[in-house]
């Protein structure tokens, strides 16, 4: 089963549950709605440019980086997370997220999108180690609070490197690693292969986190059951089910779990909706058309939904697209 809690250093993490970061998805606004639901251990940033990060400290006037940066109070514990591939840029970058008041800092060396492994990030940083433990200590002497690293298992199925890569973690002082059990080459098809994470759990000391495939807290638990991870990390189920998190710990506390109905699904759209309204998102119409695919997943007739939202252009007008959808389809489903 998922353990009540555990240690990355010096920080408690209770339940052993992470929610993944996400480009596009895991803002601040996500994130808290994630949190008001219960259940997350930990959550983390959008995976970040540490050149933009660097940029924005020394241009001291907001940026990209700066809001995906930005977070609330009750977001603790809370990571960024950085990517990049110059050393010294990296570790500027991570202190300036110590300063700011992260509780951790992750370097991400799994994204598989070709416009960052182009530039070294990401996943593109698994073909060459030496400069990944470059990366590591530089990063590590920069900052006092806790340094984890989320990596998959190789740029393909010829190049495996999950244990490499769980040895140099530990070699280079990091509190705790997450690997995402598929190749740079898998992106996110295909299986994740959670004997990997059994292996790397076997050949380090370090908390594993395993990522990949957890639909269900069945799963979550299966994967513990199945690999003795330290914590599992949930990544694109949390934006259909932001209840996961919640499922997951009653699951472990009573075998069984609430289940969300259409009437959760609309008011879970209000709230992240109103929420993106409340703080004036950059973009709040366009997250709002983005989410309504999340969302609306397992809703009756959710494609109405979603066809009428994405001919509105503004807030107020989604809004009205969701309070005239679900009041139809719910007062339907009492008839």
């Amino acid at each position: 089963m998922v353990s009540s809690g555990f240690h990355i250093g010096g920080v408690k993490i209770a339940p052993s549950t992470v929610l993944a970061p996400m480009a596009g998805v895991t803002d601040t606004v996500f994130r808290r709605l994630i949190r008001n639901q219960g259940g997350c251990g930990l959550i983390m940033t959008e995976f970040t440019s540490s050149h933009g990060v660097v940029s924005t400290r020394r241009a001291r006037k907001p940026t990209r980086a700066f809001r995906y940066l930005y977070f609330e109070p009750e977001e603790h514990p809370i990571s960024a997370q950085l990517f990049g591939s110059d050393p010294a840029v990296m570790a500027d970058a991570a202190s300036y997220c110590e300063d700011q008041g992260f509780d951790a800092v992750d370097i991400n060396f799994g994204c598989p999108v070709n416009k960052v492994v182009k530039c070294n990030g990401g996943s593109g940083l698994l073909r060459d180690l030496p400069l990944v433990e470059r990366v590591l200590r530089e990063v590590r002497a920069a900052i006092r609070i806790p340094l984890t690293m989320k990596f998959r298992s190789g740029w393909n199925d010829r190049e495996f490197v999950y244990l490499q890569m769980g040895k140099l973690a530990e070699d280079c002082g990091l509190q705790a690693v997450a690997l995402h059990a598929r190749t740079r080459e898998q992106g996110y098809s295909g299986k994740a292969d959670w004997t990997q994470i059994a292996e790397l759990k076997a050949a380090v000391k370090l908390p594993v986190i395993g990522n990949g495939d957890i639909v269900t807290p069945e799963d979550a638990c299966r994967m513990v059951r199945e690999t003795s991870c330290d914590a599992v990390m949930v990544g694109r189920t949390a934006s259909a089910n932001p209840w996961i998190f919640r499922q997951i710990a009653e699951y472990m506390a009573t075998g069984d779990y609430w289940r969300p109905t259409d009437r959760h699904r609309y008011e879970i759209m209000r709230a992240y909706y109103t929420m993106l309204r409340e703080m004036d998102f950059p973009d709040a119409v366009g997250k709002m058309k983005q989410f309504a695919t999340y969302f609306t997943h397992g809703v009756r007739n959710g494609s109405k939904l979603r066809a009428a939202i994405y001919h509105v252009h503004d807030a107020a007008s989604v809004l009205d697209q969701v309070d005239r959808f679900f009041e139809g389809e719910l007062n339907t489903a009492a008839a």
